[in-house]
């Protein structure tokens, strides 16, 4: 009995509740539908991190070893009779080399896909410190003609690369260009290095070689009446070793 009068009043108190809600109870499920949308707006939030996570995954940084690189201009001086009394040279067409150590940068490159817009790729070679087999010459470059001791650094920043393999297997040697913008005496050109390059665990090696001409840049061929005479094109070659970091 005590149980059918306890049901009775539940149900009674059921009645009175529904009668004050004026039938309303349903759109009380309302405040329910937000929650149900929420995933929809994050999830595309966490699918575009994922991808941007994937399109770098394969992206290395590579920084020059100065000590195991090194920059080399290469240009031709044809010597006249009157070199032998000025500066003990016989006359002939001669090829001089100029080389450094002083240079500096980094390359970024998406190893799973070389043709991916490059990162941050800038080299610069200090000019005022080549040395040549002739002290004159090396002092008069710096100080007359191109004047590299007040214009000491070259720049070059490289902005795409083209003709490399669509990915790369560590330890195969690889061909592409690498096109840019070189800076020398402040005048800005464009640039195309062909390079040869290899990766073998952290260590990238590679030269990089191109050519130039010195009016180009600002800077008037040498040429001394009954000395000598300096082609205007010569060649630029990098010889690269970098670090992964």
């Amino acid at each position: 009995m005590l149980y059918s009068m306890t049901r009775t009043f539940a149900l009674l108190m059921l009645l009175m509740l529904l009668t004050a809600c004026g039938g309303q109870a349903t759109p009380a499920a309302t405040p329910e539908s937000p929650t149900a949308e929420a995933p929809a707006v994050d999830a595309p939030a966490e699918t575009a991190g994922a991808a941007e996570s994937g399109a770098a995954a394969g992206q290395r940084t590579f920084v020059i070893v100065p000590e195991a690189s090194k920059a080399t201009y290469l240009a031709d001086e044809e010597f006249f009779a009157g070199a032998l009394d000025k500066l003990g040279i016989a006359a002939g067409v001669a090829d001089v080399v100029g080389s450094t150590q002083e240079i500096e940068g980094q390359l970024q490159l998406n190893l799973d896909d070389l043709s991916a817009p490059l990162g941050e790729n800038t080299f610069t070679v200090k000019m005022n410190t080549f040395t040549t087999d002739q002290n004159n010459r090396d002092k008069w470059i710096r100080e007359n003609g191109p004047r590299f001791n007040d214009y000491p650094l070259a720049t070059f920043t490289a902005t795409s690369v083209e003709g490399a393999p669509a990915a790369y297997t560590e330890g195969d040697e690889v061909s592409f260009q690498l096109v840019g913008d070189l800076t020398i005496r402040e005048i800005t050109q464009p640039a195309t290095f062909d390079v040869t390059a290899s990766l073998s665990g952290d260590t990238l090696n590679g030269v990089a070689t191109t050519r130039l001409k010195m009016s180009d840049f600002g800077i008037d061929p040498p040429n001394f009446a009954n000395t000598l005479t300096v082609a205007d094109e010569f060649g630029i070659e990098m010889q690269i070793v970098a670090k992964a970091q």
